[in-house]
């Protein structure tokens, strides 16, 4: 699982493509108390990208 920010959404499908070599899995983070943060910047995580 990848949280990331709108910013890097793409970049995180491509590294699950790449590295699990199947379709990712987009899902938009609702949580407003959540305060999970993008895994490339500083930003708040918006999606979770996995591979199931």
């Amino acid at each position: 699982m990848i949280y990331c920010c709108e910013e890097h959404v793409e970049m995180a499908i491509d590294i699950v493509v790449d590295e699990y070599e199947t379709f990712p899995v987009l899902s938009k983070i609702t949580d407003e108390n959540l305060s999970t943060g993008c895994e490339y910047c500083r930003n708040r995580a918006i999606y979770m990208v996995a591979n199931k």
